[in-house]
């Protein structure tokens, strides 16, 4: 799905920026396997993948991202600001580190509400030095909130290295100094990220509190489209795609006789198709109308 967007982007069909998460597959889909209907998750502006995995359609995503009448905000939201109510998908966002406040607040909400629901906070590590985790951190703590915080460390924050930015790179220290239960995870690995993902929604759901997950991983393209990536070397990228999520989970299933070679290109070959289908539905969408501008501004009242 992702492996199209800097294509549309160039072509025109994308307005604004757009940032994919080719690569960091696993995060997403590896928590989302152990999330509940009711549960929330609060994105950010490389979400796509996030709202996918949660249960966002392939073709309405698209059609969101291209502006379009037929995205889940009527192609009012775009690339960077998707809700979907009916998921739990509380946005993508374009104010780095603006979910993780939001997850706090429907962690809140579930909390009092005693639905047994949770809520979950994606950030990157760019985001971790922004002063709202810390307050999101103490106050989910002390309330002992149902949420998970989770840093898709993919280490760059747009073009500056964590290295450059963060005097303490041990991410997982600054849970652990707030008292919040912390795990660092391979976030190349679906297996792993499931199983830690697993862990730490359980013990929300059992009134433990919050976590915080640190996930391992990286973008194989730019920041965004014509993006230089003048700030990293193309043997780091090629490193990195020696450690692809999608190739190492099906080799593992190959070797062990759960799939073979004919049912994995089965597989892509359907995906493909899915997605020339996504694009085909955006693209044939309307645009919204002009006064469409001035609708869901805010809430009449009576």
């Amino acid at each position: 799905f992702e492996s199209r967007l800097p294509g549309l982007s160039k072509e025109g069909f994308i307005r604004g920026s757009t940032h994919p998460s080719v690569g960091q597959e696993a995060i997403a889909v590896g928590v989302s396997r152990r999330l509940l209907p009711g549960d929330y998750i609060a994105s950010t502006h490389r979400g796509h993948a996030h709202v996918l995995a949660k249960g966002g359609d392939l073709g309405r995503t698209m059609a969101e991202i291209l502006g379009r009448v037929d995205g889940y905000c009527g192609g009012k939201g775009g690339s960077m600001h998707i809700g979907v109510k009916e998921l739990g998908i509380l946005g993508t966002n374009g104010i780095v580190g603006a979910g993780i406040g939001i997850a706090v607040g429907a962690a809140l909400s579930a909390q009092l509400r005693g639905n047994g629901n949770i809520a979950v906070a994606y950030f990157g590590d760019g985001a971790s030095n922004q002063g709202t985790l810390a307050e999101s951190f103490n106050l989910a703590a002390i309330w002992n909130l149902p949420v998970i915080f989770l840093c898709e460390n993919n280490h760059f924050a747009q073009s500056a290295a964590i290295e450059q930015t963060t005097a303490q790179p041990d991410l997982s220290r600054r849970g652990e100094a707030y008292g919040v239960h912390s795990y660092d995870v391979d976030g190349m690995d679906i297996e792993a990220v499931t199983g830690v993902a697993a862990d730490a929604i359980a013990r929300a759901r059992r009134g433990e509190g919050p976590s915080f997950i640190v996930a391992d991983t990286y973008r194989y393209l730019g920041h965004m489209a014509d993006d230089t990536e003048i700030y990293r070397t193309r043997d780091q990228v090629e490193e990195w795609r020696e450690r692809d999520p999608i190739a190492n989970l099906s080799s593992k299933l190959m070797a062990a006789d759960l799939m073979t070679q004919a049912e994995f290109d089965a597989i892509s070959e359907q995906a493909v198709s899915d997605i020339d289908a996504a694009v085909d539905f955006a693209k044939s969408s309307p645009f919204p109308e002009v006064d469409e501008a001035f609708t869901h501004v805010y809430k009449e009242q009576a």
